[in-house]
């Protein structure tokens, strides 16, 4: 019988030798975990950067200068791939790409992103109306091109509840009250149809308006026309950069092509206020595609 007082001897291998003891494994550390982290968190927002530049990326709406097919609280996706890239395709427009790689065709009627001319960093969006080498001119409110006017006929109004993202800001006189008490904007909306087909509405404010009769515009080579929807309040390409407008826009500007609403709010909660969120979505314009 084994001494008590006596060790144990370690246990011999199969040549006979004592087994080396097994070396504890030492915990990680702060300073590798906090490594690990920080390769998930840059390889998260690499994959987030590649996805936001060649597929899609998210904007929202600003201003009620394309309603009322978009309201101010709309947030919306961009296809980046339909009209090739550029470098503003690009975050801070990083990449060096002269013009646009595959240079692809835009349709008439398409609403598109695009970085502002004047500075090359806002983001815009508008309805392209012009192609190169197109003539476009406003006479009486009617949009004509290359002498032809454009197909224009008077639909219902179009009407939208007031809240703090949409309260007829410029036309008060817009402002009425439903039959249920409800106060909303009432706006004189047209259905407009372009040569290729494309149709969408468009809202006339103003009888004479500041736009509604332009010069004719020719359309340069590698440039484009743009319009907001709302024709009486949009600065767009019938308004020069010099007065904040968009003027011709250059091909290569071109962000992406509005695609697809993924959620719009009224506006009526705070971020603080999580309790309300869910009585300020506009469920009935979730997942709605750009018309």
């Amino acid at each position: 019988m084994a001494d008590p007082d006596t060790p144990a001897s370690p246990p011999l291998t199969e040549a006979g030798k004592p087994q080396p003891k097994a070396t504890p494994e030492k915990p990680a550390g702060w300073l590798e975990e906090s490594k690990e982290l920080l390769k998930t968190i840059v390889y998260a927002v690499l994959i987030a950067v590649g996805f936001r530049s060649i597929a899609y990326e998210p904007f929202n709406i600003p201003s009620e200068s394309m309603l009322p097919g978009l309201l101010v609280g709309d947030y919306l996706f961009v296809s980046k791939y339909p009209y090739g890239y550029s470098r503003y395709s690009f975050p801070l427009g990083i990449m060096p790409i002269e013009g646009r790689i595959p240079d692809r065709a835009v349709e008439p009627g398409d609403v598109a992103v695009f970085k502002l001319p004047k500075d090359n960093s806002t983001d815009f969006i508008k309805r392209i109306i012009g192609m190169p080498g197109d003539m476009i001119q406003m006479k009486g409110g009617a949009l004509y091109i290359n002498g032809q006017a454009v197909k224009r006929e008077k639909v219902a109004d179009f009407v939208v509840r007031v809240s703090p993202n949409t309260d007829c800001p410029m036309y008060p006189f817009y402002r009425v009250t439903d039959d249920t008490g409800q106060a909303v904007c009432r706006y004189p909306q047209y259905r407009e149809t372009l040569p290729n087909g494309r149709s969408y509405m468009t809202l006339d404010l103003q009888g004479f308006g500041p736009h509604d009769n332009t010069r004719p515009f020719y359309v340069p080579a590698g440039h484009y026309f743009t319009m907001g929807d709302n024709r009486d309040n949009s600065l767009d390409s019938r308004v020069s950069p010099m007065e904040d407008g968009v003027g011709f826009l250059p091909a290569e500007n071109l962000v992406g092509r509005a695609e697809i609403l993924f959620f719009s709010t009224n506006g009526e909660a705070r971020l603080w206020e999580p309790w309300k969120w869910h009585k300020t979505v506009r469920w009935e314009r979730l997942f709605q595609k750009v018309q």
